[in-house]
This record gives C-alpha cells, sequence and structure tokens, in this order.
C-alpha cells in the first residue's frame, strides 16, 4: 500500500478527536508542500501548522527572497524545525511525487494549472480562491479532482468562520428573517491602485517570466511607495490592480460574500447574471479593473445583488464589506467582524463579534500581515480540509462550489463587458444564445502554457 493511501485509511476515525495523522501504528505526518509563498499562501501554511503536526517538506516560489524568508519562518514554526526543500518551478516540485497536501497561495491566474498538476501527483489540495481567471479553468479543476479522487478545498472560509455559522444556524435555519426576496452583498474599500508608475527592470530575485506564466506580458512596473514590502515590486498584490492576473474586486471581493450567502441559503447556479460598471472616478490611475460595479445574480425566489466603489464612505460604516440579508420579518447584517439580526417590529437585536482566539495561539499576535480577525476561521477550514482528506469525503468549500462561485463573478464581469444579461445554463456550461459571451469564457494562454481545457 502507497504510505499516502496508508494515511488516509488509518486517520478517519482520528481527526474527530482533533488528531490529525497519528494513529495506533503511528503513521507519519502528512509531507505538505506549498506553491506562492506570499502573504496568504503563508499564512494558509501556518493555520495548517498550527492545527495538525504537518511536515512542511517543500516550498516554492519565483521571488527568491520570499522563498528563502519562507523557508527561515516555516523552520522556525514547524515541529521539526527542518528546513524545506526549494524550488523555483512548481513542475519539479510536484515531479518529487512525494507530497500529501499541496498548498496553492500564487496570484489568481496561476491557480489552475498547479492545483491541476497537484492532483495529477496524487496529492489533496487547499488552493486560494477565485479558483481561476475564466470559466474554462474552473470546469477543467473540477473534473481534474474528480478524475484523480483528490479531495480539494478553496479558501472561500466564510464558510467556516465561527460566528456567522452561528447566525446561518440560529437565525436563518430557524426563520427568523421570514421570506427572503433580496441579498446586498458589497465592498467599499479603496483598494484599487491609484498609483501610475515607470516601467522599470525586473530584480534579479525574481522570475518574472516564470511569475507570469499563462497571462498576458505586461511591462514591469513599480509602485512609486513601497506600501507592502520593503522593495516595490509589482508582483507583492499590484498585480491585483489588473485583469490580466485576476478578475478585479468583483473576483477578489465579491467571491467571499457571494459564496457565503450561496452557502448559507443552499443557492447553487443563478439562472441570469448582469453587470454594469467602469472607471467613473479614478481615471489617472494605470490599474484597469473598475472603480465601480454592480451585479445581479438572480435566482427564482430571490436576487443578490453586489456592488463595489473604491472612493466615498461606506453605505453602513460598521459593514464596508459584507452582505445584508432582507426578510419579512427581520434584517441580517454579516461580515468577517460581526453580524447583527434587527428583527421587524417587535423582538430583541442581536450582535456578535468576531473571536480572535489571542489566548489559545499568542503567536498570531507576532506574525506579520496576519489577519487577526480571519485565523480563527481559516483554522476551522483547514480542520475541515483535514477532515475530508481523513474520510476522503468533500469539504465545506469543495472545489465545485468554489468553481460556482468564482465562475459567477467571472460571468458578471462579461457581462459587464458585453454590455447585457447573461443567461446561464449550468448543464452546457454555456451562455444560452450568445456566442460573444460564449467566446469570452477561455481566455488565450501565452505560449507555451497551454490551457487545460485545451
Amino acid at each position: 500500500m502507497h504510505r499516502r493511501d496508508f494515511l488516509h485509511t488509518t486517520t478517519a476515525g482520528v481527526l474527530a478527536t482533533g488528531g490529525y495523522f497519528v494513529s495506533a501504528a503511528q503513521a507519519k505526518p502528512a509531507r505538505v508542500g506549498l506553491i506562492g509563498c506570499g502573504w496568504y499562501g503563508k499564512s494558509d501554511l501556518f493555520r495548517l501548522i498550527q492545527v495538525a503536526p504537518v511536515e512542511v517538506v517543500s516550498l516554492c516560489d519565483v521571488d527568491k527572497k520570499l522563498l528563502a524568508e519562507a523557508v527561515d519562518l516555516v523552520s522556525q514554526r514547524q515541529r521539526s524545525k527542518k528546513k524545506p526543500r526549494t524550488f523555483g518551478d512548481y513542475r519539479q516540485m510536484l515531479k518529487e511525487k512525494d507530497l500529501d497536501i499541496v498548498v496553492i497561495g500564487t496570484p489568481d491566474h496561476w491557480h489552475a494549472l498547479p492545483m491541476i498538476a497537484a492532483v495529477e501527483a496524487g496529492a489533496d489540495v487547499y488552493v486560494q480562491k477565485p479558483i481561476s481567471v475564466d470559466v474554462a479553468e474552473g470546469k477543467a479543476m473540477v473534473a481534474a479532482a474528480r478524475k484523480h479522487k483528490r479531495v480539494v478545498q478553496v479558501g472561500t472560509q466564510r464558510r467556516s468562520t465561527p460566528h456567522l455559522i452561528e447566525a446561518r444556524d440560529t437565525i436563518l435555519k430557524e426563520g427568523k428573517l421570514g421570506k427572503i426576496g433580496l441579498i446586498d452583498v458589497y465592498c467599499y474599500y479603496h483598494m484599487r491602485a491609484r498609483d501610475n508608475p515607470p516601467v522599470g527592470k525586473p530584480p534579479e530575485r525574481l522570475d518574472y517570466d516564470m511569475w507570469t506564466g499563462p497571462a498576458p506580458l505586461r511591462p514591469y512596473d513599480s509602485p512609486r511607495q513601497a506600501i507592502y514590502d520593503d522593495e516595490p515590486v509589482p508582483h507583492r498584490r499590484w498585480w491585483r490592480a489588473f485583469m490580466e492576473y485576476g478578475n478585479g474586486i468583483v473576483g477578489d471581493m465579491c467571491i467571499h460574500m457571494f459564496d457565503m450567502v450561496r452557502w448559507m441559503l443552499d443557492l447553487g447556479w443563478p439562472t441570469r447574471i448582469s453587470s454594469s460598471g467602469g472607471i467613473f472616478v479614478e481615471k489617472k490611475s494605470a490599474s484597469n479593473i473598475t472603480d465601480t460595479q454592480s451585479a445581479t445574480f438572480e435566482y427564482p425566489e430571490l436576487n443578490v445583488v453586489w456592488q463595489h466603489r473604491t472612493y466615498g464612505a461606506p453605505a453602513d460604516k460598521d459593514y464596508p464589506w459584507g452582505a445584508t440579508i432582507y426578510g419579512d420579518r427581520g434584517t441580517l447584517k454579516l461580515s468577517t467582524m460581526s453580524y447583527d439580526f434587527i428583527p421587524q417590529g417587535k423582538g430583541k437585536p442581536i450582535h456578535v463579534d468576531v473571536s480572535y482566539e489571542r489566548d489559545k495561539y499568542p503567536e498570531d499576535l507576532k506574525e506579520k500581515d496576519i489577519e487577526l480577525n480571519a485565523a480563527p476561521a481559516n483554522r476551522a477550514h483547514m480542520m475541515d480540509f483535514l477532515k475530508a482528506i481523513g474520510s476522503r469525503g468533500r469539504p465545506v468549500a469543495d472545489i465545485e462550489q468554489g468553481h460556482i462561485s468564482t465562475a459567477c463573478c467571472i460571468l458578471a464581469n462579461i457581462s459587464q463587458k458585453i454590455g447585457r444579461t447573461i443567461t446561464w445554463d449550468p448543464e452546457t456550461h454555456q451562455c444560452k444564445g450568445d456566442a460573444e459571451a460564449n467566446r469570452l469564457l477561455k481566455r488565450p494562454y501565452r505560449k507555451p502554457w497551454v490551457h487545460p481545457a485545451g
């Protein structure tokens, strides 16, 4: 029996008690590899280390500085204190075929190919959202996970956020909102890059061609002010300002809240999707993502409506990024920080804040760039992932659910681009009667990279 299969069969009963890869046979810890050693890649990996005695054996990044820093941090955090192997190309890392788990924390344009390669190499995968930059990529990712019988969890951790689970179970499931007809999801963060930097030469530490990969090759430009790093390099979050590498704020922020309400109300694919917007205010920036956009996801008995603005004040200062569910008996506001139930008429309002777990995990307070409010959710999300590995079942944010939420956001952007409503057919994975929209379901890859949909 292959060691990986042995681990799967010996741990299913242990997971419920909080153990992982520790059985009566004293199986070895799971071997873990990380692809993408930047901000959230390391954050996801550290949450995994906190909840399971795993052994991180491989790290991969195209930035030598980030890679070296990650090696030191991982050796300090993991129980063995060993330094992982390093790779500049994920294909070389996966060629070893000795990893039980692969965590993918790359920019959005680099999710599909590594995830598919990882399941082909026999690993279970934790991949960040959005899972893909086009709809065809996502469909291919689901097919690969099913073909190779791998567990794939998507980093839509609102499904594992304790106070949001409480809101779902005690407010929604108990019918306190009554009949629901409208859900608003929104983000008013000023997160669109406003700079217009000059073109420069990539630093020697960075393999810019590999970083770009299948995406269009943009000139290398750097922000004038290093907001996130001691060196102003565009691959440190600057990439989020460009549609070449992702799907704008809809793909980045809408997916979290849209996925959350789909999970809470057990919604599948919407029947119709429409969107409008553009760059209406911040016209001087090099960024090509919208600064203003709305989208409507239509279901038979309710609509989910998205809105973002990267300027001005939020509609509710306590909920600058979140969701508001409207029913005929009450309103429920939800965010990563809290939830509020406001009953219609008589009744007692309910307010619950996020739990931070600072006492249980004091190392969180010293971690650079950590989202403290998200750390408990990420840990719970990792534990759900591990439980699914043990049982060989589906995790709460299974790759198919991640595909639905991702694809809907991409379809909203397509609608905004072509200027009309899309009617979606989940069976054929096509936009009904719209050849132009269907052509946009798969975007060209830069050579020599080959799109997983062929």
